[in-house]
């Protein structure tokens, strides 16, 4: 069989001050002509050093090719120059990079960004060169590409920003493409819209793609065939179906099971134990051994081979020996859904409202003719020790609202009050004191809101100063909320470069916890994370919730991971909550359109569901351009509102009964 790309054996190391860093350890695969593969896998599995290797990306001074071939159409490119390599990389071999503002020179147009790629690699006239920028923007569906291509990268979203790096590395019409987590910065209705944009234009030109993700949804929806990664060996590769349904290596089976499904009714989620370990100083036998529950002795003392299990479908576990014992399926319950009726019995109607937002309004203005309404008059409540989560795409307001309800903006207009108090009448510094070590917040991004200069112990206990708790005992409360949050009191002397994404996070929760507040506002804290540091920090949260009696603000677009957290959502559209239900009946019976359309654009991690699915475009112009004046938040059903006129009010009244008869 003719691969348009194969690799074999391949061995890549960096020189670091601390030693080798073995990045990549002896990985092996192939490409065929139109196929997509995906790899998957941890933060530090090897996955993004193996796809830079494709086109020689990986820094030359510190990088280390020890062994193996990259075979492009039968030529080895770890042995040609670079001068050869440049005629590959852009014209024959393209990369789509994760950050799309990073990828792009903030000082160029995207005009002269994509038309020097043609330049470079065709002979084309300057009026050919423009009409193919111009092709190439209306192919990755930019409107107005003529006025467009003037424009710098600041004036595009972040969508149409990831569509500008597409038609970047379509120029040239390459045949293979390496998509390095495409989608991973993405709301998930910008991200349906992409892979489907990609899928198209494989299907258009016959391309073959690389991608690279760590979100199975993603792989479900685009794949053919799955490498999965870990420590820098593959331990699983298959046809989609077979990785996903005839799961066999347990870390492939782990990954599986931490990702949160819409009909799921366990109370925790499989998250996998431990940590990656470190490449510098790899373990003796399985690297995954140490995580793994099933782990046999050998494990401990030889690193298992690639076995057979079809002619498609190889996995790196001694579990496959003839000799070794059979497992049990590890999978998380998924059960039916317990039906709306139900949930809706179960309302919080006897319960005490924690937080109580009456019109809150948040302008920010630009100049003296533009103002933008990021919160315009939303109003909701939350229950103490309940679980409210927030959805929404990017701009939508979400996050503006957690960062008012924290005062870290002044409110433009409306009511917050919090346990009885209005907190516009927080002033003082004695009120603001209390304030602040009643309503905490995590936020996003563990590294940039921890001080790097600063040990955990002092992060940690910083609220502890300022508030004047357990001076005296102030060591012990920090190895105490260490433990709470599944790290050790040995953390404590560290400073926060020497700990993953899901540690830094886990002491951005401590911190949090340290003052020991009643409401937590969680903004997007799992987006930046892997599958499995997520199931174990949402389970931090929901343990925390039960333990300490916490109230949260859980804010995301992660529709999946929010349903499973939240006991309410409320779905956030252009600074309006345009729907709000208990989780399960949101999910159930979604009747707002803008909500219809986020829940069918969620990828789900089930390759035949995903093939039958077809996504609801929400017209956002449609929907604006009508008389919305008399919308307002309406009871479509007991504790189920929708943002709707007096006429849709009757309409979602007919079809709910529909629904219920």
């Amino acid at each position: 069989m003719d691969y348009i790309l194969q690799v074999k054996n391949l061995h890549v190391s960096f020189d670091t001050y601390a030693g080798e860093v073995q990045a990549v350890r002896g990985v092996s695969f192939d490409l065929k002509a139109g196929e997509t593969l995906a790899i998957v896998g941890e933060s530090g599995s090897g996955k993004s050093v193996t796809s830079k290797s494709l086109v020689r990306l990986n820094p030359p001074e510190s990088t280390r090719v020890k062994n193996g071939e990259i075979l492009f159409e039968g030529k080895n490119i770890l042995n040609i120059t670079e001068q050869e390599m440049r005629k590959i990389r852009g014209a024959d071999i393209a990369m789509i990079f994760q950050d799309p503002m990073t990828a792009l020179n903030p000082t160029m147009t995207i005009g002269k960004q994509i038309a020097e790629s043609i330049r470079k690699h065709t002979n084309m006239g300057s009026t050919k060169v423009k009409d193919r920028v111009i092709e190439l923007l209306q192919m990755v569906g930019i409107k107005d590409a003529e006025t467009r291509i003037k424009q710098y990268p600041h004036q595009f979203s972040g969508g149409m920003r990831q569509r500008i790096v597409i038609a970047m590395a379509l120029a040239c019409e390459p045949k293979i493409i390496i998509a390095d987590e495409p989608t991973t910065a993405l709301d998930v209705s910008i991200q349906a819209q992409i892979l489907e944009l990609l899928k198209h234009i494989q299907q258009q030109m016959g391309l073959s793609i690389v991608f690279i993700t760590h979100d199975l949804g993603v792989v479900a929806k685009m794949a053919d065939r799955v490498a999965v990664m870990y420590a820098g060996k593959i331990v699983e590769i298959g046809l989609v179906d077979e990785v996903f349904y005839k799961t066999t290596h347990p870390y492939t089976k782990g990954l599986l099971a931490a990702m949160p499904r819409p009909n799921m009714m366990s109370d925790e989620l499989y998250s996998i134990p431990g940590s990656p370990p470190d490449l510098l100083n790899l373990p003796q036998g399985d690297a995954f051994a140490e995580r793994n529950k099933q782990a046999l002795k050998i494990d401990f003392i030889e690193e298992p081979p690639l076995f057979q299990i079809s002619d498609t479908h190889f996995a790196a576990t001694w579990l496959l020996h003839e000799l070794a014992p059979k497992t049990v399926p590890l999978e998380n319950k998924s059960e039916e859904s317990m039906s709306s009726d139900f949930v809706l019995e179960q309302e919080h109607t006897t319960k005490e409202n924690l937080i109580l937002v009456k019109g809150l309004k948040q302008y920010f203005k630009l100049d003296k003719h533009n103002t933008v309404k990021a919160v315009d008059d939303i109003s909701f409540n939350i229950y103490k020790g309940e679980i409210f989560g927030l959805v929404g795409e990017s701009g939508c307001g979400k996050s503006t609202t957690g960062r008012s309800l924290i005062k870290l903006n002044d409110m433009t207009a409306g009511e917050v009050i919090i346990d009885g108090k209005d907190i516009r009448k927080v002033k003082s510094k004695k009120e603001l004191l209390e304030f602040n070590r009643k309503v905490q917040m995590i936020f996003q991004d563990p590294y940039s809101s921890l001080n790097p200069r600063m040990k955990v112990a002092d992060i940690i206990a910083e609220g502890l100063d300022i508030h004047h708790l357990n001076v005296n005992q102030r060591q012990e409360k920090v190895h105490d909320l260490l433990e709470t949050v599944g790290l050790n009191k040995e953390h404590a002397n560290r400073y926060p470069h020497e700990f993953s994404g899901g540690q830094r996070q886990r002491i951005g929760i401590a911190r949090a916890l340290a003052v020991e507040p009643d409401f937590i506002i969680a903004d997007e804290p799992i987006s930046a994370l892997d599958v499995s540091i997520q199931a174990q920090i949402v389970n931090l949260l929901k343990k925390l919730q039960k333990e300490k009696g916490l109230t949260y603000l859980f804010i995301a677009h992660d529709l999946s991971m929010v349903k499973y957290i939240s006991d309410r959502i409320g779905v956030m559209y252009r600074g309006k909550i345009v729907e709000m239900a208990s989780s399960e009946e949101l999910y159930e019976n979604p009747i707002h359109p803008y909500t219809k359309s986020l829940l069918s654009a969620l990828p789900l991690p089930d390759p035949l569901l995903e093939r039958e699915r077809k996504r609801i475009i929400f017209d956002d112009q449609s929907y604006e351009g009508r008389n919305r004046e008399n919308e307002i938040l309406r009871e479509v059903r007991k504790g189920h509102f929708v943002m709707c006129t007096e006429q849709e009010y009757e309409e979602y009244r007919k079809t709910i009964k529909v629904v219920n008869h």
